[in-house]
């Protein structure tokens, strides 16, 4: 994978670049659409790639281990085939749902066993299996099993998590250097930093993970309940030690407000399930601030849902009509909002690329934030 550094802003640690796959270019910084099951709910592929302009999305290996299952997927020829995207997929390793099913797996050296939530059947990822699971799946980016530590925790607990993420990074490099690819595109494996909220930690970590010199790399364990400005300083902390020429990304952020703070510390990729999420119940991201669309303030207001998004879904439908799909419970309105929040997201990271390139970034962010984390 090759990942070209195009600009910096010299007043901030943003950057902008260009990360090259066998499915395409990605323009960074970036935001990436989750599509958890193999689909980026209440949205079609055709919106993604011509309303939302998306240019990566993401899938999940827990959820689609579970169901359909590899022996589907790989009947289809890999996700990008079953689910008709033909740009590139990013995969999770199955780590971070490993971590949210805590009363239901047990964590050991070997790896960890877990009962599914689906019918409470017991598996085991191992991190040479969640290599062999993202194989099957066919990402092209590809993440290292890791455990998610809890917060708040131990120094004692975050240590033994973070040295033992550690050992199965060193499993899953040897995993991808004996196993190929299965579909014909390269697949590129990102490590993952963790340390929990302990300074020490996240610095031996970040050192570690760079020294295995991977195509990226990752920053996990935060947004998970810390306070925003821990996850900042944090963030800052790590992206001092990974190396410049690669790309670096920050998972599962976040609001655009984290996310503008981030790219200025010098994260290129991002992210969440906040927008479609958030989308399916009401709240809209906008380029006027944050609507909540079941309020009464906007039962007779027909002008566009964002007046700033010429040209996108949401100038087609009003904030009035918007409001009564949800109040009648009509899934079209759940599938606007999605697609509204969506394309605010992957229009705000082209809005930041383009201030970076323009040297313009640490002066516009900050009035940016107000301005969109506005609630109307």
């Amino acid at each position: 994978m090759q990942f070209d550094l195009l600009a910096k802003d010299e007043n901030s640690s943003a950057r902008a670049g260009i990360i090259h796959t066998d499915h395409g270019s990605i323009e960074t910084p970036i935001f990436m659409p989750v599509g958890t099951a193999g689909t980026v709910k209440a949205v079609h592929q055709r919106e993604l790639t011509d309303d939302v302009k998306a240019q990566i999305i993401l899938g999940n290996t827990y959820h689609l281990y579970l169901r359909p299952g590899t022996d589907v997927l790989e009947n289809a020829g890999g996700l990008h085939k079953f689910n008709g995207w033909k740009k590139p997929i990013l995969t999770d390793s199955g780590g971070y749902q490993v971590f949210s099913l805590s009363a239901q797996r047990k964590i050991k050296e070997n790896g960890v066993t877990f009962k599914s939530h689906i019918d409470g059947s017991s598996h085991l990822f191992t991190p040479e299996r969640a290599m062999e699971i993202q194989r099957s799946i066919g990402g092209d980016i590809v993440m290292a099993f890791d455990e998610c530590a809890p917060y708040p925790c131990t120094y004692a607990y975050a240590r033994n998590s973070m040295e033992m993420t550690h050992r199965w990074l060193d499993r899953c490099i040897a995993w991808m250097a004996e196993n190929p690819p299965m579909y014909g595109h390269r697949q590129f494996l990102f490590p993952i930093v963790q340390g929990s909220v302990f300074p020490d930690l996240r610095e031996e970590s970040a050192a570690f993970i760079a020294s295995r010199n991977m195509f990226g790399n990752a920053i996990g364990g935060l947004s998970v309940g810390e306070p925003a400005e821990m996850m900042y300083e944090h963030t800052e902390r790590v992206n001092k030690i990974l190396p410049q020429d690669k790309p670096r990304y920050l998972m599962g952020v976040g609001t655009p407000e984290n996310i503008l703070t981030c790219i200025g510390l010098g994260v290129d990729m991002f992210d969440c399930v906040m927008p479609t999420r958030n989308g399916r119940n009401g709240m809209l991201f906008t380029t006027e601030g944050i609507i909540n669309i079941k309020n009464e303030k906007w039962k007779f207001d027909n002008s566009p849902i964002d007046a700033g998004l010429d040209g996108y879904v949401s100038h087609n439908y009003s904030k009035s009509y918007l409001r009564h799909l949800f109040i009648s419970k009509e899934y079209l309105g759940l599938q606007i909002a999605s697609i509204q929040n969506l394309s605010f997201y992957l229009y705000l990271v082209r809005q930041a690329r383009q201030k970076i390139m323009n040297q313009e970034f640490a002066s516009w962010k900050d009035g940016a934030i107000r301005q969109y984390m506005n609630r109307l």
